[in-house]
């Protein structure tokens, strides 16, 4: 039985109201997403900005002014997404862990010959970054420097967090590639990694990098095979 017209207008108006609702509720999840976007975009360019001036020159010497004039931001922009220095500078490090780790596995997997002359060749390339005239060594080690005095502070833990993680990415190749006690090479070249990092900007020469890298390629060659992967 066909429905009565002032029925098939309620329908119609029904049917129109949801079109409505679900139309409005697409451009309120939309205008949500591209304020989330706005707002990573925003922390990443402040991050970024702070990145730069804190290496450059040290977190002590870079002001949270200086951050937002470099980010092009407002102080109360800078800290609606950060609540203090300490969050920016922690920030600052953990922005750095990844790719710095990623880029040290490049330059491991990238050498060609065996682990000796894979761990030298990481220092090689680290040689040829010191080099360059805005390098100012390593940002871990510098920040870490500057905290001492805030053992606890989460920048801190955030580099003690980045050696470690390296520490045991080398382990986990130095053990596939047979050597016994993996761990304990891994921290051995780390420490040459480290006090060329540290001597190297003391003295204004990348070229401890490479004598710590003959150094590390030495340290790998004398060390013990696995049982297993001499038998």
């Amino acid at each position: 039985m066909p429905k009565p017209p002032n029925a098939r207008v309620q329908d119609k108006r029904a049917q129109d109201a949801r079109a409505q609702n679900a139309r409005s509720q697409d451009r309120r999840a939309q205008d949500v997403r591209a304020q989330n976007i706005r707002v990573k975009d925003t922390r990443a360019n402040i991050v970024q900005a702070a990145s730069k001036l804190f290496y450059a020159e040290g977190i002590g010497r870079v002001s949270m002014d200086a951050v937002a004039e470099k980010a092009g931001v407002t102080k109360r922009t800078l800290y609606y997404h950060f609540d203090s220095k300490d969050d920016l500078v922690a920030a600052y490090l953990d922005a750095r862990d990844q790719p710095n780790l990623t880029q040290m596995a490049g330059w491991f997997a990238a050498a060609e010959g065996g682990a000796d002359a894979k761990v030298a060749a990481i220092f090689a390339a680290l040689a040829k970054s010191a080099r360059h005239p805005k390098w100012k060594g390593c940002g871990f080690l510098r920040t870490t420097a500057e905290l001492a005095a805030l053992p606890g502070h989460p920048a801190v833990k955030i580099g003690a967090r980045h050696k470690a993680a390296f520490a045991t990415w080398l382990a986990g190749e130095l053990e596939s590639a047979g050597f016994d006690a993996p761990m304990a090479l891994a921290r051995q070249i780390l420490l040459l990694l480290d006090g060329a990092f540290s001597a190297s900007l003391v003295h204004r020469d990348a070229s401890w990098f490479e004598e710590a890298g003959a150094a590390a390629g030495a340290l790998v060659r004398a060390h013990p095979r696995a049982k297993s992967a001499v038998s």
